[in-house]
């Protein structure tokens, strides 16, 4: 992992990430998704650094995006003594995670328009 560059955002995956938040995903969670999304496989530490997070932050993102089945990790030996290091990568293309993202608000906006329904139905 010596000599790695850190990825950081650009201006259109900065729009991505504010698009994401705008339709409910946690700020987190669009800032680790839009990241994977332009990294084949990374650490949390590179996330971290590069969706300008701090620790907690991405380990709850990346919780979130594991139960989600959105990502897969595996542990990967360093050159120096220690750890090994948690490599993480998308388990599926961006676009197809948004696909489900799609299809969970429209079930979520059907949801609210059969309450206002009965709201109508209510006051007629």
């Amino acid at each position: 992992m010596k000599g790695r560059k850190v990825q950081y955002f650009t201006e259109n995956e900065t729009e991505f990430v504010n698009l994401l938040i705008g339709i409910g995903v946690p700020r987190t969670v669009a800032k680790v998704l839009v990241f994977l999304a332009n990294t084949p496989e990374t650490t949390s530490r590179d996330i971290e650094r590069g969706a300008d997070l701090r620790q907690p932050e991405v380990s709850i993102a990346m919780q979130y995006l594991k139960e989600q089945g959105w990502i897969t990790s595996r542990l990967v030996r360093t050159e120096s003594i220690g750890r090994p290091q948690n490599v993480v990568s998308l388990s599926r293309p961006i676009a197809e995670i948004i696909d489900r993202i799609q299809t969970e608000k429209e079930g979520e906006i059907q949801k609210e328009l059969a309450l206002v329904q009965k709201i109508r139905d209510y006051i007629a």
